[in-house]
């Protein structure tokens, strides 16, 4: 089975839009082949992809040395030309080493007899009668059958907006599967956003899967609905200039570099960025979300509650992960029902506590620091498209028990008590007590942190991502200091008793 997009009447131009788009869909393990007559731009199409993958210096016709290296920001590839390969070299190029380093752009595939991999890409480039213009067949064989299709709909996509010339940089992503591209338009810069329609996998409670049981977005349309929501209430989310709900393609404002972790090592101090962060959640608490949420040209979005269903799901992830790693067998049923017991009480007070805004993933990296805005706008919002309405306390714990860097305790409990008195003395205070938010506080902080052990944990053993472990201790301090309030003591049993000293695990342990 193949997949075959074919460009007529291409120009130079096209050509290096062409090859800025497919540099964005290359990874490790790839194999593009280019064949053509003499003269028919391989070369020259082999230099743009080096060159938007990041590539540095001249990028020679590889011709008499049969391979040259490049070692990219995002991969090494290597680029090979066979028109001068004698039958003897084939085996001395190391081919299948270079393959499992990185990827093979082939000239003269032909060449190649049968060593070439049922997964690839063929690029034929043909000139034709007008003068540096070419004729372009790409064709996926195998896993490039469906990255070809989501090639050719992200092209048609552009094509349609005021970024059609634009060149489109690789940005590096998350622990999800979307895909980010900076595109570098005449007037402004945009981000585009490649998040593909996401299958729910298989059930797991009830008939449902992960993805649905704690409402998590599988498509576009919720980071479409609340970025509109967010904006119409002074907030800086980032403006749509484009959108496809079906295709999962989105073109949004360019916040910048500007991220809090990366401002921290530019030298802006740590209280001065968390201090705007929550005056964002103060304004957030002043201004709740509505339901449904409209969106320009299609149906509303209805945003989901952040039930105790879901949190409770979410909880489950370090009983279902961390302690079978930490213990080598699995999670005994009896031990499950007992950890599900002792939570079941705490998530159904804290789903029903202090409604409103949950964007959900609050924290550092996606948080862009915009001092040149005043107010609440001067902090960037990214990543909001898991949003649900909720327990407003469930940002400030993202915020405040950060997993990716430290945030002193003396500065989360400084930003917690500057919150509740923010709060004690609105206008809304009659709603409010400190003393249940407190609690509120700790109660999320634990299921959450819980919930983020789990995960790590996951992305280690199910995805191979290790990284993530270095993050554990970390969490595992922060979960510490949720479970000393008082209102948690029987859980605080439970965690000593099952996950002992997780805060000192060195990441080779797991």
């Amino acid at each position: 089975m193949s997949a075959v997009w074919r460009l007529d009447d291409v120009d130079l131009k096209r050509l290096d839009i062409l090859a800025s788009r497919a540099a964005l869909s290359l990874k490790s393990g790839d194999v593009i082949t280019l064949s053509g007559p003499l003269g028919a731009g391989k070369t020259t199409l082999a230099r743009m992809l080096v060159t938007h993958l990041g590539g540095e210096g001249e990028v020679p016709s590889p011709t008499f040395a049969l391979m040259q290296r490049y070692d990219t920001p995002r991969l090494v590839l290597c680029h090979c030309d066979f028109y001068r390969l004698e039958p003897g070299e084939f085996g001395e190029l190391g081919l299948d080493d270079a393959l499992s380093e990185g990827s093979l752009l082939i000239e003269w595939p032909e060449r190649a007899g049968d060593w070439l991999p049922a997964d690839r890409l063929d690029i034929a480039l043909e000139e034709i009668a007008a003068l540096d213009r070419r004729r372009v067949v790409l064709t996926g064989h195998g896993d490039w059958v469906p990255r070809l299709e989501r090639l050719r709909s992200l092209a048609a996509f552009l094509d349609e907006t005021s970024f059609a010339e634009a060149d489109a940089g690789y940005l590096q992503g998350d622990a999800s599967t979307r895909s980010y591209a900076r595109l570098d338009g005449r007037e402004r810069n945009a981000i585009l956003m490649n998040a593909p329609r996401q299958p729910d996998g298989p059930p797991i409670r009830d008939g449902k899967p992960y993805s649905a049981l704690v409402h998590l977005a599988e498509d576009v349309t919720p980071f479409v609905a609340v970025a509109a929501a967010l904006r119409t209430r002074g907030f800086s989310a980032p403006e749509i200039y484009a959108f496809d709900l079906d295709e999962g393609f989105i073109l949004l404002e360019d916040l910048g570099n500007r991220v809090f972790g990366a401002e921290m090592d530019e030298g802006t101090d740590q209280p001065t960025l968390w201090g705007a962060a929550v005056d964002v959640l103060l304004a957030l608490a002043t201004k709740p979300p509505s339901t449904p949420l409209p969106i320009e040209g299609h149906a509303p979005y209805p945003l989901p509650a952040f039930d105790a269903e879901a949190m409770q799901i979410e909880t489950s992830l370090i009983i279902d992960w961390l302690w079978p790693a930490l213990h080598g067998k699995e999670t005994p049923d009896s031990l499950r029902r007992e950890f599900e017991n002792l939570w079941r009480p705490h998530l159904e007070q804290a789903a029903a506590a202090d409604p409103g805004w949950v964007l959900r993933d609050y924290h550092s990296p996606n948080l862009i620091w915009l001092p040149e805005r005043e107010g609440i706008r001067r902090v960037g919002l990214l990543d909001f498209q898991d949003a649900l309405s909720g327990p407003l306390a469930y940002d400030l714990v993202s915020l405040l028990q950060d997993a990716r860097l430290d945030v002193p305790e003396a500065l989360e409990r400084g930003q917690l008590d500057r919150y509740c008195a923010a709060r004690s003395g609105s206008a809304q205070s009659e709603a409010f007590s400190d003393h249940d938010f407190r609690a509120l506080f700790a109660t999320l902080g634990a299921q959450r942190n819980s919930k983020i052990l789990g995960i790590f944990a996951r992305l280690a053993k199910r995805d191979g991502k290790r990284g993530y472990l270095a993050h554990i201790p970390r969490v595992a301090r922060y979960l510490a200091r949720d479970l000393d309030h008082p209102a948690l003591s029987s859980l605080r049993a439970f965690y000593a008793r099952e996950f002992p000293s997780v805060a000192d695990l060195p990441p080779t342990a797991l």
